[in-house]
């Protein structure tokens, strides 16, 4: 059994599915996604910061005296099809997904007990938004259900008296943010414990590990579950299942812990926005080279899209998710339940990324760049002559190749026309009896 220490829960071992899964689809959905403007911290920048854009936004659309809390019946989802989403997530080629159960502004999509009046089945959509989309996951894909839970909340007046009391006193996580960790992971057995937000305040405010403790050993979910690294101020990087260490975390080195790199498709926001443009969504090949960049250092991707208030997954978030799944049809191998291997990116030529495929044995080298010359040189491999073989996923034939000395070769890539090509975006070599 875990103690409820940090020394004891964190020598629990990892569960194995999740290093193995290696991509995730994030959801930031909530009243955040009414206004859907600057950002999902919305509230914040506008009543706390009263930064001027949010301010003359406001001024601007709603009428004096509007509260955040208005926007909470204007959250109507009419549009959210959970079958739907199931199928682009699956589509993604994403092996978990991670919805935003609840965010800083405390407004649970699920019907808490521990949030009267101030949730998506009291307010709004009028549904259990959590037990829809997990049912659905559940039912038409083999995607691991997760759920991201922010511990403190902005504006509710216990937590506010907690940090007026220099969190001496602990009325906010004993009567709202604990009973909400327990309520979830009993109602919906999620897999993945995605936490946020400690408002400043120690993990033994939060007392962390005494739910962790139950996490581990009592609870529905004790034998499977996941957790990250954000239970308290002090624990990031440094305690928990998975490591985050910061958003859009991507070290482009390997670590020496299991680490994720949540990240968002809108460089600007995690929810949705509609004042985004084009530009401030990244190119499909910006998040092959970040997926291929994660998992080649050991890491997840964990990649954000934020749907509309209306419950709609925006056509550009589908389509890069879409694009990412059919990428992965041809290249799966060099990422799904791979190793990291001895170099992680080539020492000749820029925009190669390794993996290890420990069950064939095969090295992937994954290059971001096909080469004018049609000829690829890799700095890092050892190759056997008569023994290595080199094939490029998706295609047929084996390629020819030549060994430069002791280490690094040559290889000759076939020559195909754009529509020839296995897939786009970045394309994945594999090496058998190589040192």
């Amino acid at each position: 059994r875990y103690e409820p220490t940090w020394g004891s829960l964190d020598a629990r071992p990892l569960p194995a599915w999740f290093d193995e899964a290696k991509f995730g689809v994030f959801i930031h959905w909530g009243v955040f996604s009414v206004p859907s403007f600057g950002s999902e911290w919305f509230w914040w920048y506008w009543q706390k910061e009263k930064r001027e854009p949010y301010v003359k936004f406001m001024d601007a659309n709603y009428p004096p005296g509007f509260s955040y809390e208005d926007f909470g019946p204007l959250f109507t989802a009419e549009f959210f099809d959970p079958n739907q989403w199931a199928d682009i997530l699956k589509a993604s080629g994403a092996k978990y997904v991670v919805l935003t159960s609840k965010h800083h502004e405390g407004f649970t999509l699920w019907e808490s007990k521990y949030s009267w009046n101030w949730n998506a089945v009291d307010v709004g959509p009028k549904r259990d938004l959590v037990a829809e989309l997990a049912t659905s996951v559940r039912n038409r894909t083999d995607l691991h259900f997760g759920l991201y839970h922010s511990l403190f909340e902005w504006f509710n007046p216990l937590f506010l008296e907690d940090a007026t009391n220099a969190f001496n006193t602990s009325k906010f996580p004993t009567s709202k943010s604990l009973p909400e960790l327990y309520e979830i992971v009993t109602k919906y057995q999620p897999e993945i414990i995605w936490s946020d937000g400690d408002g400043n305040a120690p993990d033994t405010y939060w007392n962390s590990t005494g739910f962790l403790a139950w996490l581990y050993n009592d609870s529905p979910v004790r034998d499977i579950v996941v957790t990250n690294d954000r239970w308290g101020a002090g624990s990031i990087c440094a305690h928990g299942g998975f490591y985050t260490c910061s958003d859009r975390y991507n070290p482009g080195r390997l670590l020496p812990h299991k680490w994720e790199n949540c990240m968002t498709i809108d460089r600007g926001s995690w929810g949705y926005r509609r004042d985004a443009r084009l530009r401030d969504y990244l190119p499909i090949e910006d998040l092959v080279k970040q997926l291929v960049e994660t998992v080649s250092c050991g890491g997840n991707l964990l990649m954000n899209i934020g749907p509309t208030h209306d419950g709609r997954i925006a056509v550009v978030f589908e389509e890069r998710l879409r694009q990412v799944g059919s990428w992965l049809e041809v290249n799966g191998e060099a990422i799904y339940g791979t190793k990291p291997w001895r170099a992680q990116n080539d020492t000749v030529t820029p925009g190669v990324w390794y993996t290890f495929t420990p069950k064939e044995g095969k090295v992937n080298a994954i290059f971001l760049n096909w080469p004018v010359s049609g000829i690829l040189e890799l700095g890092e491999p050892r190759a056997k002559p008569g023994e290595t073989q080199v094939k490029l996923a998706g295609y047929r034939e084996l390629l020819k190749w030549v060994a430069l000395g002791e280490k690094g070769m040559v290889i000759a890539l076939p020559q195909l026309t754009p529509q020839q090509m296995p897939c786009q975006w970045g394309w994945t070599l594999q090496l058998t009896d190589v040192d």
